[in-house]
């Protein structure tokens, strides 16, 4: 059998600190690609450089662009998205749905045929949404029963479309705006509620004229601009360490300069209104984003029902939230979650299950989840290779009876490599091993 990264966790009595987090890597994925189709050269500070980040820019670079990166100042050197070269081989995303389904947006256009491929979580996830409004502008895409490889087949022009989004998905609505800055005419995108809105941003301040109204809409062809980017900390990695403060942290945790876009932040409301000791400070506009400080303590949280309207403000999010309801007292609700079955792992059957695994009872259902807020024992977690089930799970250790372990936990280098170090720096007894298990 072979042999799997384990994480063991073991409760503390306290933690407390100031901790730095990695850059967003929403937003350090957009810089890569955006900085791609520009022609010149476009820098950003703060870049994520995570396992997830590299495999797009690999990729990018496979088309004949060319990167610069020391530590977490990344340099993009392009000719532009005309002038993009044919790749010579597959083009390996590895676990990046997002990389992914943004090229296929970027290269629906190009002159040239491509192919999209992945690890084995990335060619299990369904890439037919992306697909369906990419061909209704002209593109040719393949894929292997909805899922990759995804073949893109060189076409020579797109036209604009108005499109209805089925859910509300930031990398779908993303996809086709970057389809459309190639495309002739007015291409119209219309979303049942509010997701992220990074795309957006950054185009406008790469000089692209969208109107982001309830529907947005973009004339294209237009050309992005090569920009001095900067990158702020990703709200979904502090997440961990907010729900770990509220917790078990009685002096308090302070996270700063983390990204506080008024889309990512669901997780926040929710948590205030269980209850949570929470603080935002020193919120400010850097570049096209609002960060702030986010400092947390110990608080004594209450379940509660999740408004439908939170859920896509926080999708990335839920997984430690279901933590958070696991130590809560009383019950607490979410529904209307029918995407977490589509991210790395189904996160709702792979959280129903680990929170079992601990002796937390809970219902799955088929778009959501019911907790019962109870004490978490100690026990032996699979993460399924998801890189925030994993760190949700080593955050649950930090008031368990007893040590908590979590298998398959190599993924969280896609999103947040020196995660263990960061959480040992706030005083969690968390270390890594190797075993056959």
């Amino acid at each position: 059998m072979p042999s799997k990264e384990i994480i063991d966790s073991s409760p503390v009595s306290d933690i407390s600190g100031t901790i730095d987090i990695p850059g967003d890597k929403s937003i350090s994925h957009r810089a890569l690609l955006l900085g791609a189709m520009a022609e010149g050269e476009t820098t950003a500070n703060g870049f994520l450089n995570g396992e997830d980040c590299i495999a797009t820019m690999e990729a990018l670079t496979c088309l004949g662009v060319r990167f610069e990166l020391k530590d977490t100042d990344l340099k993009v050197i392009s000719r532009g998205i005309k002038n993009f070269i044919p790749p010579r081989k597959e083009l390996d995303l590895g676990n990046s749905g997002t990389g992914m389904r943004l090229l296929m947006g970027i290269l629906s256009s190009a002159p040239f045929s491509s192919k999209l491929t992945g690890d084995s979580s990335l060619l299990s996830r369904p890439m037919e949404r992306i697909a369906k409004p990419l061909r209704m502008m002209g593109a040719r895409i393949k894929t292997s029963n909805g899922r990759p490889p995804v073949e893109i087949t060189g076409s020579s022009k797109l036209k604009a479309i108005s499109y209805s989004l089925p859910v509300s998905s930031a990398q779908l609505k993303s996809a086709i705006l970057l389809a459309s800055l190639s495309s002739e005419g007015l291409t119209k995108v219309t979303s049942p509620g509010i997701s992220r809105d990074h795309t957006e941003r950054m185009l406008k301040a790469m000089g692209i004229k969208i109107d982001c109204s309830d529907t947005i809409s973009l004339l294209g062809p237009q050309k992005i601009k090569p920009s001095k980017l900067n990158i702020p900390r990703d709200f979904s990695s502090a997440s961990f360490f907010i729900v770990a403060g509220l917790i078990g942290s009685e002096r308090g945790i302070l996270i700063p300069k983390v990204n506080v876009n008024d889309t990512r932040i669901g997780l926040l409301e929710i948590l205030n209104n269980m209850g949570a000791n929470l603080q935002i400070l020193n919120k400010k506009k850097i570049g096209s984003e609002y960060i702030a400080d986010i400092f947390v303590r110990k608080s004594n949280l209450k379940g509660v029902k999740v408004d439908s309207s939170l859920v896509s403000l926080s999708i990335d999010e839920l997984p430690i939230l279901f933590i958070a309801a696991a130590y809560a007292k009383g019950v607490t609700e979410v529904m209307g979650a029918s995407e977490l079955r589509y991210k790395e792992s189904d996160r709702l059957s792979a959280m129903s299950r680990g929170l079992e695994e601990v002796g937390v009872r809970n219902e799955e259902r088929q778009d959501g989840i019911i907790i019962y807020g109870g004490p978490i024992k100690g026990g032996t977690v699979n993460s399924f290779g998801d890189h925030r089930v994993a760190m949700s799970f080593i955050i649950a250790g930090i008031k368990a009876e007893g040590n908590l372990s979590v298998y398959n936990t190599k993924s969280i280098d896609t999103s947040f490599p020196n995660f263990v170090d960061t959480a040992c720096r706030l005083g969690l007894k968390v270390g890594k091993r190797v075993s056959s298990i």
